[in-house]
């Protein structure tokens, strides 16, 4: 596939990709990258995850992404690798600028009209991870279970044509204490993005794709999530002003009502909302 005929994205943010457990969605990602050409692409945490890295989980589709990304920066665009709490230990490195490969914490990225957008992977906003950090690697040990049995559950849902169906979204949007962590989660990451008087703050984390203003006594901002790479396949684009959600699931639905032969490069991703800045 040619350089030009892929898409071009101002920026593209995408979290959660946690390569080398079962549960990533390499090849869809792959597409996705294949697709683009981004003149910024953000890595916003849990990218390859140390936590639970397993190299029989790690297959040729997972070292293909990395391939990608490499690529991205030898034609000239600028990788930003965020830290998570999955690959936490690229902490102990100290900040990277090299070339067109940058490794932090966090990020300022300047925008059209003086704008500010704050991108950070989100964790340092878990209450789990900060006081209690064996209770959130064994959630993920259960997240794991739950999502090995969610694969198995679609692969028949599939073969008898009813369409995915994912148990943790579920779990998530029914019981109250997961739907007020999330509130609470975003709440507080707004509150400090309101203080530091920043236009936008972007974030992974929670695997909850969103963008939404979120507003309190002193001021609003709007919250951006680029969701994850587990379930939802989801990125997040800024492009001519506005930010968009990325959704593959949607995008391929459009890929497959084309006329044969149409290109695939030349379709606009399908966004759930888009916020204007112009």
């Amino acid at each position: 596939m040619s350089t030009n005929q892929k898409r071009p994205v101002e920026v593209v943010v995408i979290s959660d990709l946690h390569l080398g457990t079962y549960g990533s969605r390499a090849e869809q990602l792959l597409d996705y990258l294949r697709s683009i050409k981004p003149k910024t692409l953000i890595l916003n945490g849990d990218i390859i995850d140390i936590w639970r890295f397993s190299k029989s989980f790690w297959r040729q589709s997972h070292m293909e992404v990395i391939k990608e990304f490499i690529n991205f920066m030898l034609n000239g665009t600028q990788v930003h690798y965020l830290i998570g709490n999955h690959d936490e230990h690229l902490r102990r490195l100290p900040e990277i600028n090299l070339s067109n490969f940058h490794l932090a914490n966090k990020l300022v990225l300047e925008l059209d009209n003086n704008e500010k957008a704050w991108v950070f992977h989100g964790d340092v906003f878990d209450v789990t991870m900060k006081h209690a950090k064996w209770i959130a690697k064994l959630g993920a040990v259960g997240y794991d279970a739950l999502i090995v049995l969610n694969c198995m559950v679609n692969y028949v849902c599939e073969k008898m044509g009813w369409g995915r169906m994912s148990f943790s979204k579920r779990i998530k949007n029914s019981v109250k204490k997961a739907v007020q962590y999330v509130n609470d989660f975003e709440q507080v990451a707004a509150d400090l993005a309101i203080d530091k008087k920043y236009d936008y703050f972007v974030c992974g984390h929670i695997h909850q794709p969103n963008i939404k203003k979120i507003s309190n006594s002193k001021g609003s901002v709007m919250y951006l999530n680029s969701g994850d790479w587990i379930e939802n396949l989801t990125a997040l684009e800024y492009q001519e002003g506005a930010w968009k959600l990325f959704y593959y699931d949607e995008w391929q639905k459009t890929e497959a009502s084309k006329p044969a032969g149409a290109s695939k490069q030349k379709a606009e991703p399908v966004a759930e909302m888009a916020f204007s800045v112009i």
